[in-house]
């Protein structure tokens, strides 16, 4: 059966992103390896505390030979709009989970509110990635 093992983000700084997501929203570090034979690629990766296996690999956003300046800028740029993609997090109290982050200094850009399929808000990380926090109330399959 094939899994999934990790999605990535694309981050301007994996020291501050590890920062922000260890320290304000309480993960874990899965993998920290710098890799010095490939130019010191840093493969870093993030998960919720627990046995979960799927984590978030926090990528920085390589120049050439893989990027070209254009394509670095535009990601960039997405990323600053907070439109290079979102995470979906899903709890159980979301107004909870809200004071707590918020008091850990997470800025939400949109607060809990009620919506048809349950209560939801948002933040950014400090790259701009977009965050979606849920407490779902419908069924989901």
């Amino acid at each position: 059966m094939v899994k999934i093992n990790s999605a990535q983000l694309w981050v301007h700084d994996q020291d501050e992103a590890l920062a922000f997501y260890t320290q304000k929203l309480g993960m874990e570090i899965r993998a920290d390896v710098t890799l010095p034979e490939m130019g010191d690629f840093r493969w870093l990766v993030v998960a919720p505390p627990g046995p979960e296996e799927v984590g978030i690999t926090l990528m920085a956003i390589p120049g050439a030979p893989v990027m070209d300046d254009a394509t670095r800028e535009q990601v960039s740029e997405l990323m600053s709009k907070g439109f290079a993609g979102t995470v979906f997090l899903t709890t159980d109290d979301v107004q909870a989970d809200y004071e707590d982050l918020s008091a850990r200094g997470v800025e939400f850009v949109e607060e809990p509110e009620q919506r048809p399929y349950g209560i939801d808000c948002g933040f950014r990380d400090p790259s701009g990635n977009n965050f979606r926090l849920t407490q779902v109330t419908i069924p989901v399959s």
